[in-house]
């Protein structure tokens, strides 16, 4: 392909985005540069320390747990107190609660620990989410989480390299490291962000803007098939940090040999994020959603037969195109299908999917290990594809055109209301 032809095409995937959108993005590249607990705490605990799959599995759930916990509490601070003092809470208790998980010794106090951690860093997801779709125009959102998704993954294939180097030689380093670059996108939202949330319209009286909880969210019934969709799809990526480097200790592999095959996801989703995501931007979400689910079911599912590094990096290949494919597809789905005044609120419930999932995931995982060996948990990624790809063809028939932004929650079952207004808040 013509150089020429490449740089015009880079330029309009990052053209037309607010600035405050791009200070959001390097707070993300910061944070996940630094990625290193939930990436390497299952080697840290069974090769490290010598805890069984089952102590891990079960400390990585207690980290899930507390995800489960923070996130519709996240979700409503982010609607009430605003997206930017959510996003600075939830990043200082990080910051401090990962180095603290650092010096634990005593199994009860790692496990409580790992609990706290999972607690705060997972409040800031709601925040940061629902910032993006206030200053981000609806045309323009899976480009955007797209492109933040992207970010995401270029930090994340950096750490998977340097932080399984870093593990060979020193866990607490990494522990550190996190815990330096997640106060550091503290410092970047305190100094560069501003309030995103849109100012609710009181002269248009109550029934133009009516009230948003949490018993809103439960009774939008297409919006809750998403979350539960997304929670089998959360299930089966779930397994990359989680069964994956069980699964290659178990055979003999060493953290660093984990971390290179595992880094292939991320430089992956760095090469071919933005040019997949300007092919499918405006394409048919429900056939998106389908093929990634059956890619990521039956991506994972490969990893039986995988004996080698290079067989494993291509299991890992296959998964990573449904991530591509999937990530801004879905999180686009859950902005278009969110209230102005509620996105905290459903982009709460939606980060509970994945929470319930990061909870569930590692019992999972370390029960199939232990019990009944690794063939069999990937055989299960393969059944929970093909349930999700069913749901999701299913869920999104006579799914409404797009439009703006949806101020008044659906009935439950029904499809979003028709009225909708422009996004005050966009930039």
């Amino acid at each position: 392909m013509p150089v020429g032809r490449l740089t015009r095409g880079a330029r309009a995937s990052v053209s037309g985005l607010p600035r405050a959108f791009w200070w959001l993005w390097t707070s993300t590249l910061v944070n996940r540069l630094g990625a290193f607990v939930a990436t390497f705490m299952t080697l840290y605990l069974t090769i490290d320390r010598g805890y069984s799959a089952s102590f891990a599995g079960l400390v990585l759930a207690l980290h899930g747990l507390g995800g489960v916990l923070s996130s519709l509490v996240a979700g409503v601070m982010t609607d009430r107190l605003g997206r930017r003092p959510t996003l600075l809470a939830a990043q200082l208790s990080t910051a401090f609660s990962v180095a603290l998980l650092g010096f634990m010794e005593h199994p009860a106090a790692i496990a409580a620990v790992a609990l706290l951690v999972g607690m705060t860093s997972n409040a800031s997801r709601p925040a940061v989410t629902a910032m993006m779709a206030d200053i981000v125009r609806p045309e323009d959102r899976v480009r955007a989480f797209a492109l933040n998704y992207w970010a995401i993954n270029l930090g994340f294939g950096v750490s998977a390299t340097a932080a399984g180097l870093v593990a060979e030689y020193s866990y607490l380093a990494g522990f550190l490291g996190e815990a330096t670059l997640t106060l550091l996108c503290a410092v970047l939202v305190f100094v560069k962000l501003p309030e995103s949330r849109p100012v609710r319209d009181t002269a248009a009286g109550a029934e133009a803007e009516p009230a948003v909880g949490l018993g809103t969210v439960l009774r939008d019934g297409r919006f809750m098939g998403v979350v539960g969709l997304s929670f089998l799809i959360s299930l089966i990526f779930t397994q990359g940090s989680v069964g994956l480097p069980v699964a290659m200790g178990a055979a003999g592999f060493s953290a660093g040999d984990y971390g290179l095959v595992i880094a292939s996801n991320g430089l992956l989703i760095v090469l071919l994020q933005i040019p997949v995501t300007r092919f499918i931007e405006h394409r048919d979400p429900q056939r998106l959603l389908v093929v990634s689910a059956l890619l990521a079911g039956y991506g994972f599912a490969m990893t039986a037969f995988a004996g080698s590094l290079w067989t494993y990096a291509l299991t890992v290949c296959v998964w990573t195109l449904a991530e591509i494919v999937n990530s801004p597809t879905q999180m686009g789905l859950v902005a278009r299908l969110s209230p102005v005044h509620g996105r905290g609120r459903y982009q709460g419930m939606y980060t509970l999917s994945w929470a319930v999932a990061s909870l569930l995931a590692p019992l999972m995982a370390g029960y199939v290990i232990d019990r009944l060996g690794p063939g069999w948990l990937w055989g299960a990624t393969g059944v929970l594809g093909t349930v999700a790809g069913l749901g999701y063809w299913l869920l999104m028939r006579r799914l409404p055109a797009q439009g703006s932004e949806v101020l008044a929650a659906p009935a439950a079952g029904a499809a979003p209301a028709a009225a909708q207004v422009p996004d005050a808040a966009a930039a």
